[in-house]
This record gives C-alpha cells, structure tokens and sequence, in this order.
C-alpha cells in the first residue's frame, strides 16, 4: 500500500448547480479547493479526476428507470418527472444534471476502489457525500447517491464489512435505505432529531431489517445541541460499534451543516468540533481497519465561513499534514473570497474553541438530561442487537 492519499477532483464537479437562489450553491466546492491549494496540500496528496460512472455502476444502488428518468431531465429539464423527485423546488433539474452527478458518483466509487486496491490509504471526495439519494428518486438536493454507490462497489469488489459514519446534520437515509437488509454494512447516523429537521427519519428505532438486525443506528439530537454534547454522543456511540463490527473499510460523510452558523438546521456545532470529530474518524481507521478510509463531503450551505475551512481540515488530516486550527488564512484565498462573492472571509482556520472538552460516556449519564436521553435511546436500541451492552 502506498499509504499516499488521494484527493478526487474535477473542476467540473462544480456544474452540479440547481440554479441561483439555492441552497446547494456550487462556490463551496470552487472555494474548498483554491484554500486546500492556498495552505500546498494539493502538493501532500495525489490529485485523481476518476471517470464518470456509468450506468452499470449506478445500477448497483439505483434503478434503471430512475436513471433513465435523469438522463432525460437532463437534455430536457422542462419535461422532468416529478414523480422521481426531479424538478422538485429541493432538486431543480437543470441541463447536464445526469453527467455532473455521474461525475460526483465517479469520484467516490473511484475513491473506494484506490483505498480497497491499496493505491491510497486514504481518500477525500468533499464534492461527495450525497446521502439522501434513493434507490428510485432524487431528494434532498441528491441525485445520485455517491456514498452508496461507493460502499457498493467495495461489495463487489469482496470486502465482507463496511462501516459507514454519517455526521451531516441531517439523517443519512439514502445510504440506510440501500443497505437496510445488510448486514456487511454498519450504517451509522449522527444528526438533528427528525421532529425539528428534514428528512424526518432516524429515528433510534430504525435499526435494520430481521435479515441484518443492528445494522442500523441513529443518534437523533436534540435541536441547539453544542460541541460538548455533540463530541459526547459521538464517542458514547461510535468506537465502541466500530470496534465490534471490525470493518475492512471505513467511509465517513461529513456534511459541514452542524455548524451554528448554517441557516438549514437547528444545531450549535463549531468548526473546532467538525475538526475534532474529523480526526476521530482517521483514528478509527487505522485502529479498526488497517487506515483504509474513504472520507466525502456532504451538506453545508455556510458556503463562505464554514464549508471550505471544515473540508480543508479534513484533507489535511487524510493527507497527515492536518492544519493547525489557530493557522492564519492566507490573503490570497481571502481576496478570491471576495472577489467571488463579496462576503468577507474568515482570517483563521478555527472558531476560537481548540480544544474542546466534553465528558465520555464511562463517567455515567443524567436521565434528566435531553442528549444523555438521545445516546441512550440510541444505545439501547442497538447495542443489545449487537451483543453488547446498553
């Protein structure tokens, strides 16, 4: 294994655009890349454009007509069908939809097969991470589900145990729905409580069909949860299921939406805990699955503020040369900020929270307490399931 990391990139990642107005606004991904270049770690990691996938590939997660149905919405966005989630007010169709989302797909399953080949031990799509993406229809500003399709493709590639950690603020319920009756797979859900927040789903009852029982868990927070809360849960449920399941790979999407400062959701997280969180899943790789790690992007609509430093942070952790939090932004990326949106950037890599303290799980819980409550669901649901402990 050449233990290099891979970086997955195609400037035309950036034409998967709903049009101006939505939230989905492809600067985040243009300004991502230009501040991982502004700090050389372009120059830390192999810089990969992987192909497209083809239909075959997207026939492992999705249906025929379903893609048949994008292609179409594709060179006439006007006729799309909305009875596939297309054309929608969350899923405009717009020209070229099918290639560019092909192409974000292409960057995942091509992530995966470097980490599964030994090309890479690590690999970084943050065009990625489109998790609501069903097998049969478009949702939540998701065409086609490229963390899917990547875990797919490490299944018929022979891994026999793939874990999955979703922290986007909303629930990962494409990738649970494709993988409900697995039990190869491990899917693992942190987000805001469906009460308050789209998709409505993740609930800590959902944990997996008969023929794959545990193979499903959702912690569902409680709306303004913080860094220590969520750091908290994380570590009460994560490392110990990662632990027991022994995955051969580990793929982890991490949508940039917790953060306080992101206008569609409900909790308080700050870049210095997304950061913290980010090293967690590195460490967990290379303690559970050989550093075999295939890290996506995922929501985040703080295009300026937050999207770009949290993802740089998680490149350089795959490429070992992690930025310091209290680093300075160079000028340069700060005037191309500008420049772009005429939104002043952030002049450093942190919130002002490094480092972050919060209490572990082993100390006990408050049964008062509303987070305490939501870890706890989600351990009682499952851990027993798995034959552990509650």
């Amino acid at each position: 294994m050449s233990g290099r990391a891979q970086l997955m990139w195609d400037e035309a990642v950036t034409g998967y655009d709903f049009g101006p107005g939505h939230p989905m606004d492809p600067v985040r991904l243009a300004l991502t890349r230009k501040l991982v270049d502004a700090f050389g770690l372009d120059r830390e990691v192999e810089v990969v454009a992987a192909k497209a996938a083809g239909e075959s590939t997207l026939r492992l997660v999705h249906r025929e007509d379903y893609i048949h149905a994008v292609k179409a919405a594709s060179v006439d966005p006007g006729a799309a069908d909305q009875s596939y989630g297309l054309g929608t007010m969350d899923d405009p169709a717009f020209a070229g939809m099918h290639e560019v989302s092909a192409l974000i797909a292409g960057q995942s399953v091509g992530a995966a097969e470097a980490v599964w080949r030994g090309e890479a031990l690590h690999a970084v799509n943050f065009a990625g991470g489109l998790h609501h993406a069903m097998p049969g229809g478009a949702s939540g500003f998701c065409i086609y589900n490229d963390a899917s399709l990547a875990i797919a493709r490490l299944l018929e590639l022979g891994a026999e145990r793939v874990a999955y950690i979703d922290v986007d603020v909303h629930h990962g319920d494409g990738v649970q729905a494709a993988f409900w009756e697995d039990p190869r797979v491990l899917t693992i859900s942190l987000h805001e409580h469906p009460r308050t927040l789209f998709p409505q789903t993740g609930w800590p009852e959902e944990t997996g069909a008969d023929s794959a029982p545990g193979s499903a868990v959702n912690v569902a927070l409680p709306a303004g949860t913080g860094d220590a809360g969520w750091l908290r849960a994380f570590h009460a449920v994560v490392p110990e299921l990662i632990a027991d399941f022994r995955p051969q790979v580990l793929v982890t999407q991490h949508g940039a939406d917790t953060h306080f400062e992101d206008p569609l959701a409900h909790l308080a997280v700050s870049l210095d805990a997304q950061r913290a969180v980010q090293v967690a899943c590195h460490d967990l790789a290379h303690e559970h699955a050989d550093g075999r790690w295939v890290a996506l992007g995922g929501g985040g609509y703080a295009v300026v503020d937050v999207v770009p430093r949290s993802w740089t942070h998680l490149v350089g952790i795959a490429a070992d040369r992690a930025v310091p939090p209290e680093t300075v932004i160079p000028e340069g990326w700060r005037q191309e900020v500008f420049a772009r949106t005429r939104q002043l950037a952030p002049a450093r890599m942190t919130d002002g929270r490094w480092p972050i303290s919060f209490s572990g799980w082993e100390g006990g819980y408050d049964p008062a307490d509303r987070l305490d409550q939501a870890v706890l669901a989600a351990r009682r649901a499952v851990f027993p399931l798995r034959g552990l402990l509650a």
